[in-house]
């Protein structure tokens, strides 16, 4: 709409300047990864962050302003990012030791926090943890009926871990570029911020923001691919000069790169969500596969399946899980991601399902719930464009399908 009320010289003059911004931001980008000086890995992995929350919640851009980042957003990425680094059994070293007090000095400060969290995780789920189990419990612990199944032990050191890595974060924010707050200003908590950028969806008074400028935040939208290649390339390089010390380490480059890129490629059981969806059926509620447009009613089997892969991201959000086929979902659709005409197709499949999911009590609220946590222009949509809760909500999710799957060059089908 920007560009429909202004004359054609203008439009070619506002696309260079976001050219030019994307150029500009891309190289700030790039000269942090590649040349500033690094003594943990703790700035890769605070872009790497930045880079999975712009993808993570996908229609702030829309409001062209600042974005405010709680550093606790930030700090659950590092608690997936790390989690196959802190395994007591086998650490990988993520900074320089040396030995201080009559000691050896930790190399990154919240080791001994997040090596807690993993040893109560595995005391939880009785076995020893996956690489990529820290993207299974901050899914969890975002969804209020997932965490309630866990002990106070584990949630007590999930939080002790968030608190000790939304420290650590301060660092890398405060010397990413050429100087202290160069390319950051210091965070401050939400509620001295009003006013000054949109904040992330569940943000809350007391939370410590990171301001990212609104170009900023549109160039890792337009290069999210790129940024994510680049971290994980510079991470294997960084680790693997730190390992060159330490000879005892048997584990090289390609071994780094698998644990960085491993993905949940297991289902977490969904009992609750499946059993408020039997009983829907049971009352003769009638579901239509979004895919295949098969029809889902008493006695006809169906998965539960994840619109965002788990692969891609892990996501057990209401909103993400719709009946569809069985067959389909195993052997068609696997972990990509539907063509925008597939999409398109589905879309009247998917608003049926969520209205569908408003008719039970407790489904309601979850979708209620795990949407408003996501999503920032549903409560637009609905107010403005007179659009239904579920109209709404199937829109955006559709546009958000779009967007990772052509920033992120994926599988589609």
């Amino acid at each position: 709409m920007l560009y429909s009320r202004a004359g054609s010289n203008d439009v070619r003059a506002t696309m260079g300047e976001f050219v030019s911004l994307d150029v500009a931001n891309s190289s700030v980008i790039s000269t942090i990864l590649r040349h500033d000086t690094k003594v943990t890995s703790y700035k890769i992995a605070l872009l790497r962050a930045i880079n999975d929350v712009v993808i993570s919640f996908p229609d702030v851009y829309t409001y062209h302003q600042n974005v405010l980042v709680p550093l606790r957003a930030l700090a659950d990425y590092w608690i997936a990012y790390y989690w196959p680094f802190v395994d007591p059994q086998r650490p990988i070293y993520q900074g320089r030791r040396s030995q201080r007090a009559g000691g050896l000095n930790t190399d990154i400060a919240f080791r001994q926090a997040l090596s807690s969290l993993r040893l109560e995780w595995e005391r939880s789920i009785g076995t020893s943890s996956g690489p990529s189990d820290g993207f299974f419990l901050i899914n969890d612990m975002k969804i209020s009926r997932k965490n309630q199944l866990y002990s106070p032990e584990l949630l007590q050191q999930y939080h002790a871990a968030v608190v000790a890595l939304c420290d650590a974060l301060e660092m890398p924010i405060c010397y990413a570029g050429p100087g202290k707050w160069a390319l950051f200003a210091k965070p401050v908590k939400f509620k001295y911020l009003q006013g000054q950028g949109i904040p992330l969806p569940g943000t809350l008074p007391e939370d410590r923001c990171l301001v990212i400028n609104a170009e900023l935040w549109q160039t890792f939208r337009d290069m999210s691919l790129w940024v994510e290649a680049l971290c994980i390339h510079e991470w294997c390089l960084f680790t693997e000069r730190l390992l060159q010390e330490q000879p005892e380490q048997a584990i090289n480059r390609g071994d780094i790169y698998r644990l960085l890129t491993d993905r949940p490629d297991n289902r977490r059981p969904l009992t609750w969500e499946r059993n408020h969806i039997d009983i829907l059926l049971l009352e003769g509620t009638e579901f239509i596969c979004p895919w295949t447009e098969r029809s889902i009613t008493q006695g006809v089997s169906y998965h539960l399946d994840h619109l965002m892969p788990l692969s891609v991201y892990p996501m057990n959000e209401l909103w993400n899980l719709a009946p569809s086929d069985p067959h389909f979902n195993a052997h068609q659709k696997r972990d990509r991601l539907p063509s925008s005409q597939r999409l398109a197709r589905a879309l009247p499949h998917l608003t049926h399902t969520y209205a569908n999911y408003m008719t039970s009590r407790q489904l309601a609220g979850v979708i209620n719930e795990d949407v408003n946590g996501r999503f920032s222009t549903v409560p637009q949509l609905i107010s403005q464009d007179r659009l239904s809760f579920p109209l709404a909500v199937s829109q955006v999710v559709g546009n958000f399908l779009n967007d990772v799957a052509v920033s992120r060059n994926l599988a589609r089908f």
